[in-house]
């Protein structure tokens, strides 16, 4: 969810890179040729949460019209525990509901969410870890006096559905398993009315260019392996639309006509390259994008010219301290940047391993 509503930039950016399928608690994936060199150590986060076990592994985040923030914890790192969504509190995180498990797959898998303008929250249900035959779906959490009433689907056929934005009664999704039958590394976004949602069931036709599709596309595989393509979605002031693409780093524009179809779709210009882009926000006072560069262990800005930073990087740990553990999402709420650590790494990654402390992390960005 990234919705901007004075004095509070809502943020959500969904979602979620790390994809294996089987459980990984505590598996070491240096065998599987984790990165080895060092990072800097940049910047200072602090810590925000010591999860338990059954919260293994944090990753969407979404700002509730009331203030309250909403996390969604998948629990990859350890899926035998249920998915569900939780919400910060003063100094741990409470339970707020369980959620439906997939009839198939038998597994509910919660990545990104937002709040739409119905009240409702939305999220998506990613059921690529347990099957890639487009099982993934958008659900719908019926609100009512801020608690849960009921959760339904209202989108099925997506690959790996990811990042969830609400801009007015349109919202916007990323497939990062969106393939083609010429493109087997494609990922796309997709793009839905309330007014549609709200007359029934919209299921997707895989391997199509479906109507719902505003942008698709090509992930460049690199040694990481990872053909995950976009993955964390925000959009500007001026109402452009960014993704990232989470095997290869590349960083997208979108630009829509009045009537909400694609404009145009570039490559953004940065200043040096960027290895990953997990989730991400924008700061629509400075159009900054802040994104989770998830395998580097880093949050990097880049600004509306294209300079990347760094704000906050770290080499492997297990965030215990508050340092970056494989950071998947991040939210602006006033001055303070929330952070979830992942902590399911690929190959390549300078996270090497799931271990047994999970964590949340921010950094204040002052005035």
């Amino acid at each position: 969810m990234k919705q901007f509503i004075i004095p509070i930039l809502l943020g959500l950016g969904l979602a979620a890179g790390c994809q294996k399928k089987e459980n990984a608690k505590g598996v070491d994936t240096g065998d599987l040729d984790s990165a080895k060199e060092t990072v800097s150590t940049v910047g200072d986060p602090k810590l925000l949460y010591t999860l338990p076990a059954k919260y293994n592994t944090p990753d969407g985040m979404a700002l509730a019209p009331d203030g309250t923030v909403y996390l969604s914890v998948p629990n990859l790192a350890d899926n035998s525990y249920p998915g569900v969504i939780v919400t910060f509190a003063a100094d741990s995180v409470q339970f707020f509901t369980s959620l439906p498990a997939h009839p198939d797959t038998k597994h509910a898998c919660p990545m990104d969410l937002a709040f739409g303008p119905d009240g409702n929250l939305y999220y998506a249900d990613n059921q690529y870890e347990n099957d890639k035959n487009y099982k993934s779906r958008l659900m719908r959490i019926k609100m009512s006096g801020g608690k849960a009433v009921g959760v339904e689907p209202v989108v099925t056929g997506f690959g790996l559905s990811n990042a969830v934005v609400w801009k007015g009664n349109t919202i916007y999704v990323t497939d990062s398993q969106w393939d083609m039958p010429d493109n087997d590394k494609g990922s796309a976004v997709f793009h839905f009315t309330l007014d549609e949602l709200n007359k029934g069931l919209v299921a997707l036709k895989p391997k199509t260019m479906d109507p719902h599709v505003l942008a698709t596309f090509t992930t460049t595989v690199n040694e990481t392996g990872v053909d995950n393509g976009a993955d964390g979605l925000d959009y500007d002031s001026k109402g452009n639309f960014y993704t990232g693409s989470f095997g290869d780093g590349t960083l997208y524009k979108l630009t829509l006509k009045p009537d909400g179809s694609l404009a145009s779709k570039e490559v953004v210009k940065v200043s040096e390259p960027i290895a990953c882009v997990d989730g991400l926000i924008i700061d629509r006072k400075s159009d900054k994008i802040y994104l989770c560069n998830s395998r580097m262990n880093s949050i990097q800005t880049v600004t509306p010219d294209g300079k990347v930073s760094t704000l906050v990087q770290n080499g492997d740990t297990d965030g215990k301290d508050g340092r970056i553990d494989q950071p998947a999402e991040v939210l602006l709420k006033g001055n303070r940047l929330f952070i979830t650590d992942f902590d399911k790494p690929e190959k390549k990654f300078v996270n090497t391993k799931a271990d047994d402390v999970h964590t949340m992390s921010y950094v204040d960005l002052g005035k």
